[in-house]
């Protein structure tokens, strides 16, 4: 299987007062704002492209949220690292062949069409791992 580093989520409290960092020291564009009130999710998401790799910033929509919940317990910073797959489901049966474990209830479609799962970290040694796959189109 190959795994290619899709995106980098990064948690922020507001994505108004971070946007400016990424699009005017970083040179990013804003290709794409969007919310997801999904239970279990309930994020605000700005996705910003640097010239070589995508940046997602995730603000909270509730204080009940994963994301709410991260920067409550870590703080400001990067929340995960994305790798895009081919097969979603092919690399999934892989990984639990190798005895990685996931975090089963996060295996969705995003509002944008990307299915994904998230790796539980305890298979990461702590770093939360989410691996996607885009609909071909």
């Amino acid at each position: 299987m190959k795994y290619m580093l899709d995106h980098v989520g990064v948690a922020v409290r507001r994505i108004d007062d971070a946007l400016p960092f990424y699009l005017d020291v970083l040179n990013g564009v804003l290709e794409d704002r969007y919310t997801s009130e999904a239970t279990g999710v309930e994020v605000h998401v700005a996705v910003v492209k640097t010239e070589d790799k995508i940046i997602e910033l995730l603000e909270p929509t509730n204080k009940n949220s994963p994301i709410a919940r991260f920067l409550k317990q870590r703080g400001k910073g990067v929340h995960h690292l994305a790798y895009r797959v081919d097969d979603l489901d092919k690399a999934i049966l892989e990984a639990k062949n190798k005895g990685v474990r996931f975090l089963e209830d996060t295996l969705r479609v995003n509002a944008r069409g990307r299915r994904l799962i998230y790796i539980n970290p305890i298979s990461t040694d702590g770093t939360l791992i989410e691996l996607c796959e885009y609909p071909t189109s």
